[in-house]
């Protein structure tokens, strides 16, 4: 039987990229005890007052069909959020609402790429981008990144990457997999580029609230980049909220006009209990991420102070995010390699430089969002693992 393309493009689904944290569920099931570093999920629970006005909204009736673009409510709560932090009126027209900040960026890059484009993004990046851009018909192209420059994105290689076929660049900061944030500078500079060959920016801005040095900066807060950019986030991080899937883009209005239909096939609309939950979250502080920051800095200075310049780890505290990278380089071993020894004979799972892309091979990534003692015991664990192989290489 025929198979459209776009299951051919996506048939890997960047599997290998989880393979360590695929083999550490499986340990786990086993009855192994692991310490699980791998994915970014908050570790604190949804609000309960979240909760409960979901629950409210439901039992007042709200499980019905809703708005292809998104409920008054929390088209209401999103238009305020961004005109204040703007600075310009962001309207109603200019948002719409999806099941988390992924189907928000994958239908957005839906409407901006096909095939023949190239859609270009850093590396390393997200492990989900590489299927977003393709899934499209598009090529990725990736710019290099690294640590001499603190992993941001600079507007020099971005233009060297640029060619007729250009369409995209996706921009994420702060960054995952390396807590890399874009400075106001930054940002500015790369719009440039963007402004010159006609680029489309799409910024995912999930961790906007997770900041730990300097002042988050978007292209959207700047007048001149507005009339290309996409902005696409959620509650999932910022409001300790992953299950329920809220998120949303805000784009020029021709942007969203052009993309509804499309949003509308896929989806006819997102929860209307869910639309309510969100809203209500949005018009109040987000104490959730204010819990969640002062833990994820305490955890990325315990982790750098016990990784950094022992057994050869280099390990700095990134600009924000709920991951922190270790360098384990010295060792002689990629990301990989070390990774699954690490899990295999310490029973430490952490997520390999590489599945991010191959300027973090020599790399790991941890998470942010697992308890102290844990994180200590990680540590101590990383250490004998690198010792031990300097010692067989010695040997």
């Amino acid at each position: 039987m025929h198979y459209a393309r776009i299951t051919e493009r996506l048939s890997s689904k960047g599997s290998h990229k989880w393979a360590v944290h695929m083999r550490a569920r499986e340990m786990k099931a086993a009855g192994e005890d692991i310490i699980e570093l791998t994915i970014g999920e908050p570790d604190i629970p949804t609000p309960a007052d979240m909760i409960d006005e979901a629950a409210r909204s439901m039992r007042a009736g709200r499980t019905r069909y809703t708005s292809g673009r998104g409920e008054p409510s929390i088209l209401a709560a999103l238009s305020d959020k961004y005109s204040k932090r703007t600075g310009r009126k962001i309207s109603q027209q200019q948002i719409l609402c999806f099941p988390g900040t992924q189907s928000a960026l994958a239908i957005a890059m839906l409407g901006l790429a096909e095939e023949g484009d190239e859609v270009i993004t850093t590396n390393p990046c997200y492990a989900t981008y590489e299927g977003v851009i393709k899934a499209t018909g598009a090529t990725p192209v990736y710019v290099p990144v690294s640590e001499t420059n603190g992993f941001r994105l600079q507007a020099a290689d971005l233009e060297k990457a640029i060619t007729p076929r250009s369409r995209v660049l996706l921009l994420n900061s702060p960054h995952n997999p390396t807590g890399a944030m874009l400075s106001r500078e930054e940002i500015v500079a790369i719009g440039e580029v963007c402004r010159k060959h006609n680029l489309w920016i799409i910024s995912d801005e999930v961790y906007e609230l997770l900041v730990f040095d300097g002042e988050f900066a978007s292209p959207l807060d700047l007048p001149e980049l507005a009339e290309r950019t996409v902005v696409v986030a959620s509650i999932s991080k910022s409001h300790s909220a992953p299950g329920f899937r809220s998120g949303w883009c805000i784009g020029p209005e021709e942007f969203t006009d052009r993309l509804l239909p499309l949003s509308e096939y896929l989806l006819f609309g997102v929860q209307p209990f869910i639309a309510d939950m969100t809203a209500y979250a949005l018009n109040r502080p987000a104490t959730a991420a204010q819990q969640m920051l002062e833990n994820f800095y305490r955890r990325a200075q315990m982790i750098s102070e016990r990784l950094d310049g022992h057994a050869g780890i280099s390990c700095k505290i990134p600009q924000a995010g709920m991951f922190i990278l270790a360098d384990i380089r010295a060792t002689g071993m990629t990301g990989a390699e070390f990774a699954m020894r690490l899990l295999e004979e310490e029973k430490i799972a952490t997520m390999p430089g590489d599945s991010f892309g191959s300027n973090l091979v020599g790399f790991l990534r941890l998470s942010l969002s697992v308890a102290d003692d844990q994180i200590d015991a990680a540590c101590a664990g990383m250490v004998r693992l690198a010792q031990r192989i300097t010692l067989e290489k010695a040997a």
